[in-house]
């Protein structure tokens, strides 16, 4: 049966940034297809622990800040092997975004975006790696980039470049780890109704212009990427690899 191919049981997933949001609903969709899901943020993240062992899946979750990526990494991949016993997934959703013109964007601004967004997948993929090629049995990568993968947008010159390096991280990813039966792909949110997007949303002229250019008429939900996470964590992609998918309601088909 095809929806078989869609099951996770029997693995084991990380996902950062798992406290809210998009976050939270990677997590819990992942664990509703069998997974069990390790959580990683600054935030509590006692909502998603506890919806996850509701469905009967085995979680645990690990405070730490990921702007100390390369330092960060090797502590959570080996808290994570110690007590669910591998690594099967890991889902790079945290992320942050600071908003401010090119020409005053501030040093700090920019490092603490491409800190978080940017070095820290890079340094978490790193040491994820080497354990699933120790483990031997392949695993699913999955960035999270955005609609500036794609475009330039504007007041975000951090997030528009570490987005932009995300999508060229997941092709040279996918070209190497092929042979290790790992596949590296990207999900692109569109314009979703989160806490990032609050500011926008609540300016009626910028949410007005939005809406106005997303085909489907209106801001997606986190429960609109479940669905993909699943997909590319599962049998179901494993030939795909290198790919960025969009789940924006068809912004950039406008």
């Amino acid at each position: 049966m095809i929806l078989d191919q869609f099951k996770l049981e029997g693995k084991v997933a990380v996902v950062t940034g798992a406290g809210r949001g998009i976050g939270k609903a990677y997590a819990e969709a992942l664990a509703e297809a069998g997974a069990d899901v390790a959580l990683v943020d600054v935030i509590p993240m006692d909502e998603t622990a506890a919806q996850i062992q509701a469905l009967g899946r085995k979680t645990m979750t690990i405070t730490a800040d990921l702007s100390q990526g390369e330092t960060a990494a090797p502590v959570i991949v080996k808290e994570v092997v110690e007590r669910l016993g591998g690594i099967d997934v890991l889902v790079n959703n945290a992320g942050i975004i600071r908003r401010e013109p090119f020409a005053d964007h501030s040093a700090k601004n920019w490092n603490d975006v491409i800190s978080i967004n940017l070095s820290a997948p890079f340094f978490l993929s790193q040491a994820v790696v080497r354990q699933m090629i120790e483990q031997g049995r392949g695993g699913k990568i999955i960035h999270v980039a955005s609609m500036l993968s794609f475009q330039g947008g504007i007041l975000v010159p951090g997030y528009a470049a570490a987005k932009g390096g995300i999508r060229s991280l997941t092709m040279l990813m996918a070209n190497e780890l092929a042979k290790h039966g790992i596949c590296v792909n990207a999900i692109a949110p569109g314009y979703i109704a989160t806490e990032n997007t609050r500011p926008i949303r609540e300016n009626p002229d910028r949410n007005k212009a939005i809406l106005d250019r997303i085909p489907a008429g209106r801001w997606g939900e986190t429960q609109d990427l479940m669905g993909p996470v699943v997909f590319l964590a599962s049998a179901a992609s494993d030939y795909m690899n290198g790919h960025v998918i969009a789940v924006d309601g068809g912004w950039l088909a406008r």
